[in-house]
C-alpha cells in the first residue's frame, strides 16, 4: 500500500507490535546514559515537588490557618486508667502545667486510633472547646485584658487560649496573638513558591535533556540507517520503492524520537507520580484512601477500552493519510500527464474518495477522544464529590482535619492527570512501535554486495574485461542473460546493441558489479570481480548512464562527488575532455554555478556532458557508457561522440547504444537478442553478414 512518502506496509494495519523492539533501542540509548539518568533524576525531583504541593496546603490549613487545640482532662481518672487511655497515642498529646491535663492539636487527631478517640469523647474527657496556641511574650501584653479564665499553660512553653476569648479582641490584637501562625503561614508560602520556581527550572532542564538526547540518538540511528542503505545492492533498491526508504529515514525516525521524549521518561514520571499519590493518601487517611481507590477499576476499564478503540482509529488514520500522500505525490509528479489528457475531473473524484476516507477516520478518532476525555473528567468529578461528601462528614464529626480533606481533593485530581497522559501517549507508542519495527527490520537486512575476505586491490589496472558463461535474472525464473561470453582487451572499444529488453544494460551493470551473476563469472585483469575490493573496482571504472543524476549543489561538486585528490586542474581537464567546459564557462559562476534540484537549471544534454566529465575526472582505465546519447539533441550527441572517440585511444571502453551512429567506430560490436550474443564484429563485417545487425541498421535508418 502506498505510504506517506510512497508506501506503507499492509501488515502494519492489523498486527500487534512486539514490545521487545524497545530492547533494540537500548544500545543507542546506552551511549547517552548520563543525560538520560540526569533526566530521570530530574523527573523524580519534579514528581516529589508535585507531591509536596498539596501536602503543603494541608500543613498550612491544619498547622496555621485552623491551628486549634483541644484539652483532654484526666483529673477524674486514676493513674492506671489515664495510662491505659494514653497508651498508643502518647506522641499526639502534649503535657500542660496541670498534671492531669493534656493538650491535643487538631492536626494530630488523625494519628489517634478512632476507637480511642471515641472513648475519650464518650467519657467526656475530650473537651469540645477549641483553643489557639499563642506565645507567652505576645500574651503578656494582653494578659490584664483577657484575665485568668480560658487559658491553659503548656509544659513545653506557650499558652492555649480559648477561641471564644479571641473573638472578644479586635483585629490588631488577634493578629498580634497569632503572629506565630502568620509567620508559619508565610514560611509555607515561601516554600510553596520555591517549589514552583524549582519545578519550573527542573522542568526546563528535563525537557532540554530529553530533547537534546533524543535528537542525538536519532542522529545516530539516522546515520546508521543511511549507511546501511548505501551498503545494499541495487537488487534491494529494485524491490523497495524510494518512498518507503525515505519514510524510514524521516518519519519513522521522528516517531521513534517522539516515543523517547514523550513516552519513555514521561511515562516513568507518571507511574512514579501515581505510586507517590497512593503512598501519601494512605499515610494521610486510610479510610478516605479506600474510597479513592474504589475508582481505580473503573478508571482501568475505561482506559483499556479507550486504548483499544484508539489503536484501531489510529491505524485507520495512518493508512488513509498514507494513501492521501501517495496519491498527491503521484499526481503532482505526473501533473503534465493529467493536464495533457484532461483528466482533472476524474482525478478530483478519486482524491475526494481518499480524502473522505481520511476525514471519516479523523472523525472517528475525534469521537473517541470526545467521549474519553469528558468521561475521565466525569469520573474525576464524581470522585471529588464523593470525597467532599464522605470526607466533609468526617470533618464535621471532627474525625478528619480540613487540611487532609483539601489535600485529598488535590491528590484525587492529580491522580487522574497521569492516567489521561498515559492513555493519550498510547497513540504515540503505537506509531513508535510500528516505526521501530520497520527500522530494525531494515537494519537486519544483509543484501549488500559481499566483500572478499582478502579483497584484491592492484596498483595498476589494465582494463582487460572478460564475461565467461554469464547468466543472470533480476527475478527468479525470468533470465535476462543466458550464458554469454565475450572479451574486451585493454584499449579496445566494444559496443553492445540490440532491441529493448535484450540485456544490454544488464551487461554494464554486471561489469560495474552492481549485481553478481547467477552463473559464470566476470573478470577484470584476470581476477573475478567478487574478489576485487569494491572501492578499487569502482575507482577503476567510469560510468555514464542513460538517466543522469545531477545533485543539488555546484557543477564542481557534481563532477567530483566528494572524491579526494581531484584538484581544480583535474576538474577542468575532465570538463574539457568531455567537451563540457565551453558551456560551463557560459554559466553564471562557471564551475561554481548552482545546478538546482536534479539539475533543473540545465538542459538534458548539459547534464549528460557533466555526467561524462564526472566519469573522466579520475582518469579511469575502463569506461562504461549506457545509452549515453539516447535522449539528447544531435548537437550534444556530436560533442559526446567526439569526446568518446578521443578517450577511446586512452582506455578500454564498453558502450551500450540504441543509436547505431554512435557505435560505428567501435573496434567490435556485440549484437544481443533475448539475453544472448547472436552476432559480433565490426560495423562493416556485420552489415556484410546481412543478419540481425543489418536488419536493425535498416530499420533505424528509415
Amino acid at each position: 500500500m502506498h505510504g506517506e512518502y510512497g508506501y506503507i506496509e499492509e501488515a502494519d494495519l492489523g498486527k500487534p507490535y512486539d514490545m521487545s523492539l524497545l530492547r533494540r533501542f537500548a544500545p543507542y540509548a546506552a551511549r547517552y546514559l548520563q543525560p538520560i539518568a540526569a533526566a530521570l533524576a530530574l523527573a523524580v525531583a519534579i514528581t516529589l515537588f508535585d507531591l509536596a504541593v498539596p501536602y503543603l496546603s494541608k500543613v498550612a490549613i491544619d498547622r496555621f490557618i485552623l491551628s486549634s487545640w483541644h484539652v483532654v482532662d484526666f483529673s477524674g481518672l486514676s493513674a492506671s486508667q489515664s495510662a491505659e487511655l494514653l497508651e498508643g497515642g502518647q506522641e499526639a498529646f502534649q503535657r500542660t502545667l496541670h498534671p492531669d491535663r493534656y493538650a491535643l492539636a487538631y492536626a494530630e487527631k488523625k494519628d489517634l486510633d478512632p476507637e480511642m478517640l471515641n472513648r475519650l469523647r464518650n467519657l467526656g474527657l475530650l473537651k469540645d472547646e477549641r483553643y489557639v496556641r499563642v506565645s507567652e511574650a505576645d500574651f503578656s501584653e494582653l494578659e490584664e485584658k483577657i484575665g485568668e479564665s480560658g487559658r491553659v499553660h503548656l509544659a513545653g512553653g506557650g499558652i492555649l487560649l480559648a477561641e471564644r476569648l479571641m473573638e472578644e479582641l479586635d483585629t490588631g490584637e488577634r493578629k498580634r496573638l497569632r503572629s506565630g501562625d502568620l509567620h508559619g503561614l508565610s514560611l509555607v508560602a515561601a516554600v510553596f513558591a520555591t517549589l514552583v520556581v524549582a519545578s519550573f527550572g527542573l522542568g526546563y532542564a528535563e525537557h532540554f535533556l530529553l530533547e537534546s538526547t533524543g535528537q542525538r540518538i536519532m542522529f545516530d540511528i539516522r546515520n546508521e540507517l543511511f549507511s546501511r542503505m548505501q551498503a545494499q545492492s541495487l537488487r534491494f533498491f529494485d524491490r523497495n520503492p524510494i518512498g518507503r526508504l525515505v519514510t524510514r529515514v524521516t518519519n519513522d525516525i521522528e516517531n521513534l524520537n517522539e516515543m523517547f521524549k514523550s513516552v519513555v521518561v514521561t511515562v516513568f514520571k507518571d507511574l512514579l507520580l501515581l505510586i507517590g499519590i497512593i503512598i501519601v493518601v494512605v499515610y494521610l487517611d486510610r479510610r478516605l484512601a479506600v474510597w479513592m481507590f474504589a475508582f481505580i477499576p473503573l478508571i482501568f476499564l475505561t482506559t483499556l477500552l479507550f486504548s483499544r478503540l484508539a489503536r484501531e482509529a489510529f491505524r485507520e488514520i495512518r493508512s488513509s493519510v498514507a494513501a492521501l500522500n501517495s496519491f498527491l505525490q503521484e499526481r503532482v509528479r505526473g501533473m503534465h500527464v493529467v493536464q495533457l489528457f484532461v483528466t482533472e475531473a476524474f482525478q478530483m473524484e478519486a482524491f475526494e474518495r481518499i480524502n473522505l476516507r481520511n476525514f471519516m477516520a479523523g472523525m472517528r478518532q475525534i469521537r473517541i477522544f470526545a467521549v474519553f476525555m469528558p468521561l475521565m473528567e466525569l469520573i474525576s468529578s464524581c470522585a471529588v464529590a464523593l470525597l467532599i461528601w464522605y470526607g466533609g462528614g468526617q470533618v464535621i464529626r471532627d474525625e478528619l482535619s480540613l487540611g487532609v480533606l483539601v489535600a485529598f481533593i488535590s491528590y484525587m485530581q492529580m491522580f487522574f492527570r497521569p492516567i489521561r497522559d498515559i492513555a493519550e501517549k498510547y497513540n504515540i507508542m503505537q506509531a513508535a512501535m510500528a516505526s521501530a519495527e520497520r527500522i530494525f527490520e531494515f537494519m537486519d537486512l544483509e543484501e549488500g554486495v559481499p566483500e572478499a575476505a582478502v579483497p584484491y586491490s592492484p596498483p595498476v589496472v589494465k582494463g582487460h574485461l572478460v564475461f565467461r558463461g554469464v547468466g543472470f535474472a533480476y527475478d527468479e525464473g525470468r533470465p535476462v542473460l543466458d550464458r554469454i561470453s565475450f572479451e574486451i582487451r585493454p584499449g579496445e572499444t566494444v559496443a553492445v546493441v540490440g532491441t529493448t529488453g535484450s540485456g544490454k544494460t544488464t551487461v554494464v551493470n554486471l561489469a560495474a558489479r552492481f549485481y553478481d551473476p547467477d552463473e559464470g563469472e566476470v573478470l577484470l585483469d584476470g581476477v573475478n570481480l567478487k574478489k576485487w575490493s569494491k572501492s578499487a573496482l569502482r575507482g577503476a571504472l567510469g560510468f555514464v548512464m542513460q538517466d543522469v543524476m545531477i545533485f543539488s549543489g555546484t557543477v564542481r561538486e557534481n563532477i567530483t562527488l566528494g572524491r579526494e585528490g581531484l584538484g581544480a586542474g583535474s576538474i577542468e581537464n575532465a570538463a574539457r575532455s568531455a567537451n563540457a567546459l565551453e558551456f560551463i564557462d557560459r554559466l553564471p559562476g562557471g564551475l561554481d554555478h548552482e545546478t538546482g534540484e536534479g539539475g533543473s537549471g540545465l538542459s538534458t544534454g548539459e547534464r549528460q556532458l557533466i555526467s561524462l566529465a564526472r566519469a573522466l575526472a579520475h582518469d579511469p582505465p575502463l569506461l562504461l557508457l549506457d545509452e549515453a546519447t539516447s535522449q539528447i539533441d544531435p548537437g550534444t550527441e556530436r560533442l559526446i561522440q567526439q569526446a568518446v572517440s578521443r578517450e577511446a585511444r586512452k582506455r578500454t571502453m564498453l558502450v551500450v547504444a540504441h543509436r547505431l551512429s554512435t557505435v560505428m567506430e567501435a573496434d567490435r560490436i556485440l549484437v544481443m537478442r533475448r539475453g544472448r550474443i547472436v552476432e559480433q564484429g565490426s560495423h562493416r563485417q556485420l552489415l556484410a553478414k546481412r543478419g540481425v545487425y543489418y536488419r536493425l541498421h535498416r530499420t533505424l535508418a528509415r
